[in-house]
């Protein structure tokens, strides 16, 4: 009998060793590198998220590719990393990021001005102005619900590191469940 036939009759006959090693060589892996849970908290991606949803973060695509602008991610806040924060790319690396009263444009690198179509966002006090120029390794990050978020207009802007991964999957409540859930392009 091979090596793999004799191991899996031992696993048969020992069942929570089978299980303690599928969560060992499979669970762990993926929680740690693929995909990890995230659970909303607070107002501030409303209406696209709601307090206590459910979601999945994809850990994988931004090994492969760049974030995007309006890509909803998850991320370390930068003053306490132990701390996930949830909000929408705005601004990319080398862009200024203007709001001038409650209207929100971004210069690119190439020097393109953009204003950004946000109807789908509670806005803010339209007498709010603020500019930001990122660098390199910087992204502006928004939430949905201005009035209720803390995000790049408070606390600047937020490095590449601390990126943890994009909103993939909503699964709670089971009424709302999408894939990509809150995408939009800005």
């Amino acid at each position: 009998m091979s090596v793999v036939a004799n191991f899996f009759s031992f696993l048969k006959k020992h069942d929570i060793l089978s299980l303690i090693l599928i969560i060992v060589f499979v669970i762990v892996p993926i929680r740690l590198f693929v995909a990890q849970p995230f659970l909303v908290q607070g107002e501030s991606m409303y209406p696209t998220f709601h307090d206590k949803e459910y979601l999945i973060v994809d850990q994988v695509s931004y090994r492969m590719h760049e974030p995007e602008r309006g890509d909803v991610i998850v991320f370390r806040y930068p003053r306490h990393p132990e701390t996930f924060y949830i909000k929408r790319i705005i601004g990319l690396p080398g862009e200024t990021v203007s709001i001038q009263k409650g209207i929100t444009s971004v210069t690119t690198q190439d020097g393109e001005h953009i204003t950004l179509d946000e109807s789908f966002v509670v806005n803010e006090d339209v007498s709010y102005n603020t500019s930001l120029t990122l660098s390199e390794e910087e992204y502006f990050v928004m939430g949905d619900n201005r009035p209720k978020s803390s995000d790049s207009r408070i606390w600047g802007a937020l490095p590449r590191e601390n990126i943890v991964g994009r909103a993939w999957l909503r699964l709670y409540p089971f009424n709302r469940l999408s894939v990509s859930p809150g995408a939009f392009t800005l």
